[in-house]
């Protein structure tokens, strides 16, 4: 009875559109007193991934938490996406997963258990594939149902890699193709095509583990996850944390197949126009730039890629180590360079 139900039709908002928006959730953490821990490597103050806390010498923790309402209809899948979704920031900051925790909002009187069983599943093979292991939970009845991890991983302290290590000089790579908030709301309205909706799921589900690992090979020091705020609020995080400005090429930016054609039809999700208020005070956008495009720039990404700053001679041939282990759409999408009047310049 589980696979036979739909969860999309739970919700509203799912995935991570369904995010507070970034400029009240700064607003809300503005007046927070910041904390103080010598071995407190990475906090709040520059919004980065994940909280780095410095075990030893040679051995530092990185602490993360992710969850929200179904981007899907199958509960196995919803489990896999969540899971891959929760891990990503751990990657993003160069570590490697070790433990997870289940976060759980279900209605165990709503909807039949075996769609929780599914996406418990789903998300116990997902970090089963990262190498880590579930170590436990916490469930609460609540309607629409979702889940997350909260997880732990490892990473050497001098080699963490944050949103404020850009350098002038590195161009950016991003690892998936953008357009899921598109796609999945082309889907909800009978808009978008099974196989790119398929399509769409698979790259949320691909874990990027391989681009961490890639990411620690070419001593990355400047990265971040493309998820909620889309590519252009985690790229004006990155660039205020970093002290550059960011020139993106929108155009380089791989999509996912059918998200421009959606976006033409106006399968644009709230989450694309909230975050678009979130950065248009820093961000110049270039008067050719097409509108859709812009809007695949701002769309609510679940389970994005990686946007990593490289150095310059080495990017092309990381951009093929990328592709060649999964990441097929891994593309050089613009540069950093020295702080000018606007964090973000589009063209």
């Amino acid at each position: 009875m589980g696979a036979s139900f739909d969860l999309l039709t739970t919700v509203e908002y799912g995935g991570c559109s369904a995010k507070i928006p970034a400029a009240r959730l700064s607003e809300a953490l503005s007046d927070l007193p910041r904390v103080t821990d010598n071995n407190l490597l990475v906090d709040i103050e520059t919004h980065d991934d994940a909280g780095v806390y410095r075990l030893t010498e040679d051995l530092a923790m990185i602490q993360t938490t992710d969850f929200f309402p179904p981007i899907c209809s199958d509960a196995y899948e919803f489990g896999q996406i969540a899971a891959a979704n929760s891990l990503s920031d751990i990657y993003a900051m160069g570590g490697r997963a070790v433990t997870a925790l289940n976060l759980v909002m279900f209605p165990h009187n709503r909807i039949p258990l075996e769609v929780l069983k599914e996406m418990l599943a789903g998300g116990m093979d997902k970090v089963r594939e990262a190498g880590a292991v579930i170590v436990g939970g916490h469930t609460i009845d609540d309607y629409p149902p979702k889940y997350g991890l909260a997880a732990t991983g490892l990473i050497h302290p001098k080699r963490i890699i944050t949103n404020a290590g850009a350098r002038p000089g590195e161009v950016l790579i991003v690892t998936k193709a953008v357009g899921t908030g598109v796609i999945v709301a082309g889907k909800r309205i009978g808009e978008a095509m099974d196989d790119r909706y398929s399509a769409a799921l698979e790259g949320m589900k691909q874990l990027n583990a391989a681009g961490a690992e890639l990411m620690r090979e070419y001593e990355v020091r400047g990265a971040t996850d493309i998820t909620g705020f889309g590519v252009l609020g985690h790229a004006l995080k990155m660039a205020l944390a970093s002290g550059v400005t960011i020139a993106l090429r929108g155009d380089k930016v791989p999509r996912l197949a059918g998200a421009y054609e959606l976006a033409d039809l106006g399968c644009i999700p709230g989450a694309a126009f909230r975050n678009q208020d979130y950065v248009e005070e820093h961000c110049l956008f270039d008067q050719s730039l097409d509108y859709n495009i812009k809007m695949l720039l701002l769309d609510a990404q679940t389970s994005g890629g990686l946007l990593m700053a490289i150095k310059r001679n080495k990017a092309d041939e990381a951009v093929e180590r990328l592709q060649q282990a999964g990441y097929g759409r891994a593309s050089i999408v613009g540069e950093i360079v020295e702080r000018d009047a606007q964090a973000v310049v589009v063209h």
